[in-house]
């Protein structure tokens, strides 16, 4: 089965945001979707979402349209990592994550064995098992960023998708989220994620998405994506690609020049 956009135009009341796009997520791949600030990256994940009706065109799951589905039916289907979240009340961890588990119930029902189990599992997965009784308020940024991923993961869901989701985490951290997408697509998911360092992409992705001015650039492998070339055009900017010759992996750099480093004086 599919999540699909096809021929899109996306936007709002006011004005378009992009338009003659087509967009496709299959189980068990990760689709990075990357573009300059302002390119419509978050209105195309809206969209694909259902938060969002599309101006032109539609949104599928396999053979049914997404509008088509009621929103308990949308929570078993897709879950949604948003780039930012404002804590607002002091629920614990734990309550925070069992609140992806009203996909299978409601937010009145008591809570099943089986919702906590999943919880739990979805707690130890990111390593924030310790934090299950701390209130979301007295957490770090990078911390409500791993118990939103948690969240989403005990949502039970067949597709995921991310904005953004290691903006906020330290260096260690976002290796563990690169990775666990990479987890999430061989158990089944289909993951699709938003970023701003085509090195993220390079390694986690199987495909990349390349959005300029609500316009796709590009589509297709991340390995033939993710070039210098089509990188420069995307951000009309220069770029620098580091090769590692024993690896045969590239990196890549914004290309600006820093002075060369003085020797300190003795």
């Amino acid at each position: 089965m599919t999540l699909e956009g096809r021929n899109l135009t996306i936007g709002y009341r006011d004005r378009i945001v992009g338009s003659g796009l087509d967009v496709t997520l299959d189980r068990g791949e990760v689709l990075a979707l990357l573009g300059p600030n302002g390119s419509g990256k978050t209105t195309l994940l809206k969209t694909l979402l259902g938060l969002i009706a599309p101006r032109e065109g539609g949104v599928w799951i396999g053979e049914r349209s997404l509008a088509s589905y009621r929103l308990r039916e949308r929570a078993r289907l897709i879950a949604y990592v948003p780039q930012a979240h404002v804590a607002t009340f002091a629920f614990a961890v734990e309550a925070v994550v069992l609140m992806g588990r009203s996909a299978h119930g409601s937010l009145l029902s008591h809570p099943t064995g089986a919702d906590r189990a999943a919880v739990a599992r979805a707690l130890e997965r990111f390593g924030i098992g310790a934090l299950a009784a701390r209130p979301y308020t007295m957490i770090s940024g990078g911390e409500r960023q791993l118990v939103l991923l948690a969240r989403a993961l005990a949502q039970e869901p067949q597709y995921i998708v991310l904005d953004e989701p290691t903006a906020s985490l330290d260096f260690g951290n976002q290796g563990k989220v690169l990775q666990e997408m990479r987890a999430l697509a061989a158990a089944g998911h289909g993951v699709l994620f938003t970023t701003h360092d085509p090195n993220h992409a390079l390694r986690a992705a199987d495909r990349a998405y390349l959005l300029r001015d609500g316009a796709r650039l590009a589509d297709g492998a991340a390995r033939d994506v993710l070039t210098r070339a089509e990188l420069e055009r995307l951000y009309r900017a220069p770029i620098e690609q580091l090769d590692d010759p024993a690896t045969g992996g590239s990196a890549f750099l914004p290309g600006w020049n820093l002075p060369a480093t003085q020797p300190r004086a003795q």
